[in-house]
């Protein structure tokens, strides 16, 4: 497949790019170009018998307990705040 101006146009207007700068859209053609031309070698690759990958390893779900547990006290986690009252964290009104 070949890059040409049109289409390098259409994705600078996708990804709203600005390539009016000539040196820059000639360099972003070229290299749009050789992303193609290495995408075209991947496909000529012979993938029979290959199952699709969709996880990079063979484990499945492993993920940490959920429970709940205090890991620190209401005092400490007041005691880095810039502004607070009494039990509470003070911020500014974002409302109107």
């Amino acid at each position: 497949m070949k890059i040409d101006e049109n289409t390098l146009d259409r994705v600078a207007e996708l990804a709203r790019l600005d390539l009016s700068d000539p040196a820059v859209r000639a360099s972003t053609l070229v290299d749009m170009q050789r992303v193609i031309s290495f995408v075209e070698v991947l496909g000529q690759v012979d993938t029979t018998g290959v199952e699709p990958l969709v996880f990079m390893t063979g484990e499945q779900d492993v993920l940490r307990s959920d429970a709940a547990s205090m890991e620190i006290t209401k005092d400490q986690a007041l005691a880095n705040a810039p502004v607070k009252d009494s039990d509470y964290f003070k911020v500014p009104k974002v409302v109107g």
